[in-house]
């Protein structure tokens, strides 16, 4: 065994020169050895954040570390190359001056993510709303959140954007209230409509009976008397309870014989011949 490593050894010599061959064999295993190393200790040292603190700080913790450790890496290979590493330093100096300047969004994003992950409004897996886009919660990062919407596609919001922004928390709470809304004609029975409609959402499987039901006789609508319902389910089955409760209701109402209007104007002529065309001007 020892024979083979001395003839690696006298290779590896003829190939690069003695004088060479201690930084290239140093050089070498930072990069064969030290960067999987590093790909796994951040990794263990991820997992276990994560379960005592939570997906936030773990996937926050796993990659500063990485990050760190890269850096230190690279510097070393540098060094072994020939670099001085207080040259490195000033130079590092230099650069994070210059490009501090052109990276303040950046370190506002670094900065609202810690702020994010002190606050919590949000976890993996959660289904948030941001403005117009809804979506679920894939990652947590440094610099951004990572959504994916419910047609699949990927959306990425810098943090920055997120502190500024309402976020909406959709599956913060193991419940949520589906509302419909109706609309019936000016000669429907009011009483009869609030009782129809309760009965469509205590008829529903996927309706909780606690909390209850409720019915709101909104107001006047230009062509309608509209109403209000809304019916408690498991976070789970919305989609499940938002789609049986709208079609409940339309053959609830056409059971009962209750008109869900169409938006309807009457016009009014007054002075005008009957027998004389109704004369229409564009602009």
């Amino acid at each position: 065994m020892n024979e083979i490593f001395h003839n690696i050894r006298v290779f590896l010599e003829s190939w690069v020169g003695k004088e060479h061959l201690d930084s290239v064999l140093r050089i070498a295993s930072l990069l064969l050895i030290g960067l999987p190393l590093l790909w796994v200790v951040s990794r263990l040292l991820g997992k276990l954040t994560k379960s005592r603190f939570g997906d936030h700080l773990g996937t926050f913790f796993q990659k500063g570390i990485y990050y760190i450790g890269f850096v230190g890496i690279t510097i070393s290979v540098l060094v072994e190359f020939g670099f001085n590493p207080a040259a490195l330093l000033g130079a590092a100096g230099i650069v994070s001056v210059a490009v501090g300047f052109a990276s303040q969004t950046s370190l506002s994003n670094i900065i609202s993510g810690i702020f994010l992950y002190w606050e919590r409004p949000f976890t993996v897996g959660d289904i948030i709303k941001i403005g117009d886009t809804t979506g679920i919660v894939l990652s947590i990062d440094l610099m951004s959140v990572k959504l994916r919407q419910f047609d699949n596609h990927f959306v990425r919001i810098p943090n920055e954007s997120m502190i500024k922004s309402q976020v909406t928390n959709v599956t913060r709470f193991p419940i949520r209230r589906v509302d419909v809304e109706v609309g019936v004609s000016y000669g429907s029975n009011v009483e009869q409509v609030m009782k129809v409609l309760r009965n469509v959402a205590d008829q529903n499987p996927f309706s909780l009976d606690e909390p209850n039901p409720i019915v709101v006789f909104k107001g006047f609508g230009d062509s309608s008397l509209n109403f209000l319902l809304g019916a408690w389910c498991e976070k789970t089955q919305f989609l499940d309870l938002r789609n049986s409760l709208t079609r409940d209701v339309k053959n609830a109402f056409d059971r009962e014989g209750i008109e869900i209007p169409f938006p309807q104007r009457v016009v009014h002529l007054r002075n005008a011949n009957a027998d004389e065309p109704v004369e229409h001007s564009t602009s």
